[in-house]
């Protein structure tokens, strides 16, 4: 009796340990590539080894990746933010962009590690940080590809979690960043404003 159920045990951690973190038709992020769709789950030959891989489509890259079931996790492939995640990336994007006093070149790597970590708030970040109005100075060119970069990452997140198109994600990330800016700046001329008032006050 003993023996039955010391093997109903192991039947069943085993069937436990085989279960898949992602299915077919899922939309997933994968740190270096964004956000991807699995197409499929199946068994390659690579190195001569028989391994179940999740077959991911990048539709924006025009490419497939393959990657070992066993691996997923620690490759940083994971499931869409929730939609908590999700508003915190948006306040994110009305916050006052923190833009350290440091040569571009380490801001810059700091940026691409963002980007590549896979995380929709470190990636909101970067594109709060680089986001420019007509009012300020224009952007670099590398500036502006880190920007690009960023924005599409974070664009095409939000448009599979709110499973819109990306134009209208899009539009949703600009008018959220356009109207964090400007009540921005009409707190800071206000500011600016009762200094002056009060500095008049006081010679007077």
């Amino acid at each position: 009796m003993a023996t039955k159920k010391t093997a109903a045990k192991k039947t069943a951690k085993k069937t436990t340990s085989k279960k898949k973190l992602f299915k077919a038709g899922q939309h997933i992020v994968y740190p270096a590539h964004g956000v991807g769709k699995v197409t499929g789950i199946e068994q390659d030959v690579i190195a001569g080894f028989d391994i179940e891989t999740y077959v991911v489509h990048f539709e924006q890259d025009k490419m497939t990746l393959r990657v070992p079931t066993d691996k997923a996790a620690t490759s940083g492939m994971r499931a869409l933010s929730n939609e908590l995640i999700l508003k915190d990336s948006f306040t994110t994007l009305k916050g006052r962009a923190r833009i350290k006093r440091t040569m571009w070149s380490r801001r810059a790597q700091e940026y691409e590690a963002k980007i590549n970590s896979g995380d929709l708030i470190l990636v909101s970040e970067v594109v709060r940080d680089l986001h420019r109005t007509d009012a300020q100075p224009e952007q670099s060119y590398s500036e502006r590809q880190l920007y690009e970069r960023a924005t599409d990452r974070m664009v095409r997140e939000v448009a599979a979690i709110k499973k819109i198109d990306r134009g209208a994600a899009l539009e949703e990330v600009l008018e959220t960043l356009t109207k964090a800016r400007t009540r921005q700046a009409a707190k800071a001329a206000k500011e600016a404003e009762d200094n002056d008032n009060g500095e008049e006050t006081a010679a007077a």
